[in-house]
């Protein structure tokens, strides 16, 4: 059993932490910027509740975290009552959050300077990967800190995987969700075709699922998609911005990604019918449903 902290419990975290009792036994402080759902949390799941980030992290020997965006972080971190100036010499702190390359390295070595070690390491499978311990973990840092902690990690995930040094693990989630806007987009368009065209939706997915159309939005989504359903899972809020993480980051190496800029704005239309909360899926929203001739 390890001393755990893990701040910012919004609807990844909250069943992250739960994961590292209930599967790992472990002894868990939490700490949310709303206080009632770290009491909340710690009901539920016989942990402790920290009322700051700098409570919450004492005496740990690994931290975790899983906030909005750069300045969450650097608040949680940095901040009057953040982590870092806290935890102890030789702790690892392991980031969650969807963020930038550039804070992850600006953090890698404001941590170094405190002997603690920090990894970035975003996840991939949304609310339900996260409620059944299911995500899939980028990690970059030093592969020593990596080896310390992937264990607990796989406390509420499937894998964790070893990419590379400080922001690398960013820099894989940005990987990660080109490839995912292209997929939906694809499979919105291909929908839309389908429904066009009079076809059995069902018999056409039964048909090409198993082949190179493959995917899993493919066998999770498309049902949802037709049916127009998209009040749950990863908003399209979230996912815009991660996509300007990804643009920016694109213009600072000067890389091309046409599609992806596209496709940031068709989610832009959905954001602007009012539909920013809704599963990132809602692409084909877009489309208006045909009925079959």
């Amino acid at each position: 059993m390890a001393k755990l902290a893990f701040i910012g419990l919004g609807i990844m975290g909250f069943p992250m932490a739960g994961h590292l009792v209930t599967r790992g036994g472990h002894d868990v402080t939490v700490s949310n910027r709303t206080r009632e759902k770290a009491y909340s949390w710690a009901a539920r799941f016989g942990g402790k509740a920290a009322s700051t980030p700098a409570e919450a992290v004492q005496q740990c020997d690994i931290a975790f975290s899983c906030v909005g965006n750069d300045d969450d972080l650097r608040e949680i971190t940095l901040g009057p009552n953040g982590a870092f100036r806290h935890m102890k010499s030789g702790a690892v702190f392991v980031d969650h959050t969807t963020a930038s390359a550039r804070v992850a390295r600006e953090l890698s070595a404001e941590a170094a300077k405190r002997n603690v070690g920090f990894l970035d390491a975003p996840v991939s499978g949304g609310q339900v990967g996260a409620e059944a311990g299911r995500l899939a973990v980028m990690v970059g840092g030093a592969e020593a800190d990596f080896d310390r902690t992937k264990e607990t990690i796989g406390c509420f995930a499937a894998s964790a995987s070893y990419v590379g040094g400080p922001g690398s693990g960013q820099l894989a989630k940005m990987v990660n969700q080109i490839c995912v806007a292209g997929i939906i987009e694809g499979l919105s368009e291909a929908l839309h075709f389908a429904e066009a065209n009079a076809l059995d939706i069902s018999k056409v997915i039964t048909a090409i699922s198993k082949g190179a159309a493959q995917s899993w939005q493919m066998e999770n989504r498309w049902l949802t998609m037709v049916s127009r359903k998209f009040d749950f899972g990863f908003a399209v809020d979230w996912m815009r911005k991660d996509l300007e993480i990804c643009l920016e980051q694109a213009r600072t190496n000067n890389v091309s990604l046409p599609v992806t800029a596209l496709i940031d704005q068709f989610y832009a239309d959905v954001q602007r019918k009012g539909g920013g909360r809704l599963d990132c899926s809602a692409l084909i929203s877009r489309f208006a449903p045909r009925s079959k001739h």
